[in-house]
């Protein structure tokens, strides 16, 4: 059964927003943001070494557009790809069914928490590189007019002038 992602958000939340608002009133924000953040980033990270296993493109731009379309299904997101090479792919997002669910079930401000958060540990995972750098300059989620993504792999020792 293949569901798209924005539909497992959804049935995440009933559970996710829930523990998520108690544990915040039990140990302050601070700490709880940073319990859920530890444990979803393994969990993310995990995610992400499954999915690249799978992966045959070969460059960081065509695999990192191959999971914007995963990200994307279902009508998830509306997005313009800026640039796209073997190292690099730039692209904004300037529509996020994702923000708009959460704010529609009133915990706008947990999306980025619960979602956003673990872009940076699913693309950080293993087999996709070390060496790639994310930028997220801002996000929807955060209330921005569009996401901005930056990927890019660093550049090689031996490729940098001494």
């Amino acid at each position: 059964m293949n569901i798209p992602l924005i539909e497992q958000v959804k049935m995440q939340a009933q559970v996710l927003v829930p523990l998520v608002r108690t544990l915040q009133a039990d140990l302050g924000e601070e700490r709880a943001n940073t319990l859920v953040r530890k444990a979803l980033g393994d969990l993310f990270r995990r995610y992400g070494e499954k999915w690249w296993r799978t992966r045959r493109e070969g460059d960081l731009g065509g695999k990192v557009a191959s999971a914007f379309e995963m990200f994307a299904a279902g009508g998830a997101l509306d997005y313009e790809v800026i640039k796209e090479a073997a190292d690099v792919l730039e692209l904004n997002v300037t529509g996020c069914r994702y923000a708009e669910f959460y704010k529609k079930i009133g915990a706008p401000e947990l999306g980025f928490l619960l979602t956003c958060s673990g872009d940076e540990h699913f693309f950080r995972a293993e087999g996709f590189g070390a060496d790639v750098r994310l930028t997220v300059n801002q996000t929807i989620m955060q209330g921005a007019s569009h996401c901005e993504f930056r990927y890019a792999r660093a550049p090689r020792e031996k490729d940098t002038p001494r």
